[in-house]
């Protein structure tokens, strides 16, 4: 019997958000209020998502962006789960799911990127360049 290295590689809740597309509680995750400059990368595969830089408060319980940083790694795909039709966005690289992208977020996008704690890992920049 072969073993999913997701889950040696995963806690119990990253495995079920990241890997079969589920939802922490909202206003719970750790990244929430993380205001430092930084990076964004994808709690699988390390992955660059979202930089600090375009993360803002959308009052909504998730860490939100209004842009990607590389478009090379994020997905979309549309998703009519839970009686809602929204685009889910996932990791490119390795289809890890991130959250949902919405377009209600501030200029210059007009896009709230409603990603997961628990499917990012946040590196911060270093000071000195």
């Amino acid at each position: 019997m072969q073993t999913d290295p997701w889950r040696e590689k995963l806690t119990d809740e990253e495995y079920r958000v990241t890997r079969l597309s589920g939802t922490e509680r909202p206003f719970t995750g750790e990244l929430l209020h993380e205001s430092r400059d930084g990076l964004y990368l994808c709690k699988c595969c390390g992955a660059e998502l979202f930089s600090s830089l375009t993360k803002f408060d959308a009052g909504c319980g998730w860490p939100s962006f209004y842009a990607q940083t590389n478009s090379n790694n994020v997905g979309y795909r549309f998703d009519e789960s839970h009686g809602m039709r929204r685009t889910e966005i996932f990791c490119k690289p390795c289809n890890a799911h991130l959250g949902h992208v919405f377009e209600d977020g501030p200029a210059p996008t007009g896009q709230r990127y409603c990603v997961n704690s628990v499917s990012l890992t946040f590196k911060i920049e270093n000071a000195d360049g």
